[in-house]
């Protein structure tokens, strides 16, 4: 029985679990749900989901929200031996240390790209702050690091910081001051063959898809 996924390609986590699904190739069914006309908010998601958010899992029955949280649970169960969740424990920790990293840096990049969007207020200077400290805190542990975030293989900690790439690139952010971080990303645009299938999404596309969802807010 194929695994449903609700999803939004405009969503970072929604990206990293879809990335995930491609890297594992894994057949899934993919449900589109549309945020900007509050279709989470429907009784059936709600059902499914009642934080209404995506992505959400369903397999056979089972369902699970939180990206981080599929990710690791694909991984688990579809691919237990898979170098994409190391079982070495220490290996492992290092992934979630990321994971749980990524938490953090999705916050502080919603806090300032997105909350002024919706607000109209520029964001404060301490988020601005918390943000670039992140960055370069990123930038430094990619000094030591070849081409992934920890060891020498792709991992869940890979996909799931480089499904928030794209806010930083179209909301022209400038990430100029962290070289590691542009040369880590780049690298994997180049490596992944379905990078620009979950990720190529045009300027023009995610501006009228986020006046879309103003606009909704906005009711």
């Amino acid at each position: 029985m194929p695994i449903d996924l609700y999803f939004n390609r405009f969503s970072g986590p929604v990206r990293a679990v879809w990335m995930t699904i491609r890297q594992l190739k894994l057949d899934v069914n993919f449900k589109p749900v549309d945020l900007a006309v509050g279709e989470q908010l429907k009784p059936e998601f709600l059902a499914l989901n009642p934080l209404h958010t995506v992505p959400t899992l369903v397999d056979d029955g089972f369902a699970l929200w939180e990206s981080r949280a599929i990710m690791q649970y694909l991984c688990n169960r579809y691919a237990p031996d898979s170098t994409l969740y190391p079982k070495d424990p220490k290996q492992r920790a290092l992934v979630d240390r990321s994971l749980n990293f990524d938490l953090t840096l999705l916050g502080q990049i919603e806090a300032v790209i997105f909350a002024p969007v919706f607000s109209g207020a520029p964001p404060s200077a301490d988020t601005v702050t918390a943000l670039n400290n992140s960055l370069k805190n990123l930038d430094q542990v990619l000094i030591k690091q070849n081409k992934y975030l920890v060891g020498d293989q792709l991992t869940l900690a890979d996909l799931s910081l480089l499904a928030y790439w794209m806010y930083l690139e179209k909301s022209h952010t400038d990430v100029s001051a962290y070289p590691n971080y542009q040369r880590w990303v780049a690298g994997l645009q180049a490596e992944l063959p379905y990078y620009d299938e979950v990720n190529g999404i045009s300027q023009t596309e995610w501006d009228q898809e986020m006046a879309r969802y103003m606009a909704s807010v906005a009711k």
